[in-house]
């Protein structure tokens, strides 16, 4: 393979082939272990990169990583909000405002004045910086929320803060964008308000209500097959983004739109439809991080200076010291509160961040990613490696499993009623996602409750689940 600058379609399509391979071979290692994930493919970067085997090399404006950048970033918010649950966030509803208020808003603004007076940035540079590292990372997150040994109340929360404070720090970046231009070339605040807060979320709303009625009608009618309404969240992601930026609002602002008003007024949407949107986003941020550690993020090594150093200490503490202060008083456990206040990685998320002024062409844009860059490796190091402190789930009982409890395979209703028919005892358990249980009215009589989102082995040993019967799970 000739060696690339990020124009050779052929070492593209290599590099998408390689994370996907290394990403399904590793997926088993990286939710035991708690590896994280976001480590492995920036040495795998390092490896294909020119200090390695010289394969690929992505520099700072070029096209593919700005199209990976747009892309991932785009699905990002549309599968954040499109998963959003909503009666989680009426539940914690006084958590969410505390981390998307101090813990975002707040955070933002103390980076915002470290990177003023530790780097001497201008105020609208600072902003930008401010407002990206406040993003915490929903790849590094979800190593931790897979877990199931992770309490309620904090699972949820930061469950919803890696979802919705993108949504916080994103106007604030769109805004200081404007203020780089130069003097006199920002347009005026009212065309600024409409554009960036009217006519992107406009577009998205209404692609998103369009999208769901559309699919509605059709699945009424003649049935959509599921794997294909998987890729619909696609269509729908995109469709709303180019519908903004066609009329001059922000696509990123549209894109997290029509999740949320998919959220909104669709509670039956196959769970396919979110884990592949959730799939999708997350594949194409490790095509990204795979992109920028090939070389782009060693710049970060370059502000290893006293006020490089002391700015990232700032960025990686803001957060903890703000939330450990407004999380006084609340009702939360000691291990879940721990957990909200320490576990705030930065990540890609800050990145793609910073990366829009820098492909918007923005002068002296290119100063801002640098630092960031060293935030996010010393929080790959400090945060990704705290998952691994976290212990290793449980494992299986060592030894031979039976031969149904090692089967898996799917059966119709009318196979089910043969076995039971036979004298074989059957249990149906209802492993629907939470959301899909709650706002449901259909419950299959007789069925056993098994929740999917936490650990599956400790709640089907605490039901007694006999391991030698049929055990028939559904989740439609």
């Amino acid at each position: 393979m000739e060696s690339i600058t990020g124009t050779s379609f052929a070492a593209t399509l290599a590099l998408v082939g390689v994370v996907v391979i290394v990403a399904a071979l590793l997926s088993g290692v990286v939710d035991r272990w708690r590896v994280p994930q976001v480590a492995v493919f920036l040495v795998l970067g390092v490896v294909l990169g020119p200090y390695g085997l010289g394969l690929v090399d992505f520099p700072l404006h070029s096209t593919i990583l700005q199209t990976l950048a747009t892309l991932g970033l785009v699905l990002v918010l549309f599968s954040d909000a499109v998963s959003l649950d909503v009666g989680a966030a009426r539940l914690h509803r006084r958590l969410v405002l505390i981390v998307l208020g101090p813990g975002t808003a707040l955070t933002a603004l103390l980076v915002a004045l470290a990177a003023w007076s530790l780097l001497g940035f201008a105020p609208a540079p600072a902003a930008i910086l401010g407002a990206a590292l406040a993003s915490t990372d929903p790849v590094v997150m979800r190593g931790l929320l897979r877990g199931g040994d992770v309490p309620a109340a904090a699972r949820q929360v930061l469950s919803l803060e890696s979802g919705l404070n993108d949504i916080v720090v994103l106007p604030v970046v769109l805004v200081a964008m404007q203020f780089l231009r130069g003097p006199g070339s920002e347009p005026p605040l009212g065309r600024m308000a409409l554009e960036l807060f009217l006519l992107g979320p406009g577009a998205g709303v209404v692609i998103g209500f369009t999208g769901v009625a559309v699919l509605d009608q059709v699945r009424r009618k003649v049935a959509v097959r599921r794997d294909y309404e998987s890729l619909y969240a696609l269509g729908v992601a995109f469709t709303a983004y180019a519908a903004a930026e066609a009329v001059h609002g922000s696509g990123l602002l549209a894109a997290f739109a029509a999740g949320l008003t998919i959220a909104a007024v669709d509670a039956e949407l196959c769970d396919c439809f979110l884990d592949f949107g959730q799939a999708a986003a997350e594949m194409f941020l490790l095509f990204t991080f795979v992109a920028l550690g090939s070389s782009l993020i060693w710049t970060g090594l370059s502000g290893v200076t006293w006020a490089g150093l002391a700015f990232a200490a700032c960025a990686l503490l803001a957060r903890s010291a703000t939330l450990l202060v407004a999380l006084r008083g609340q009702p939360l456990d000691i291990r879940s509160r721990r957990l909200i206040v320490w576990f705030g990685p930065r990540g890609l998320s800050s990145l793609l961040l910073v990366l829009l002024p820098v492909f918007a062409g923005l002068p002296g844009a290119e100063r801002l990613f640098a630092p960031a860059a060293l935030v996010v490796l010393l929080s790959v190091v400090i945060h990704g490696g705290s998952l691994i402190l976290l212990g290793k789930r449980d494992e299986p009982t060592p030894g031979p499993a039976p031969a149904r409890e090692r089967a898996s395979e799917r059966i119709t209703l009318d196979e089910m009623r043969r076995r039971e028919a036979a004298g074989e005892r059957v249990w149906l358990l209802d492993a629907r996602k939470e959301r899909a249980y709650r706002d449901s009215d259909v419950k299959a009589k007789g069925a056993i409750r098994l929740s999917p989102e936490g650990n599956v082995a400790r709640a089907a040993a605490e039901l007694a689940l006999p391991r030698n019967d049929w055990l028939v799970a559904y989740c439609a």
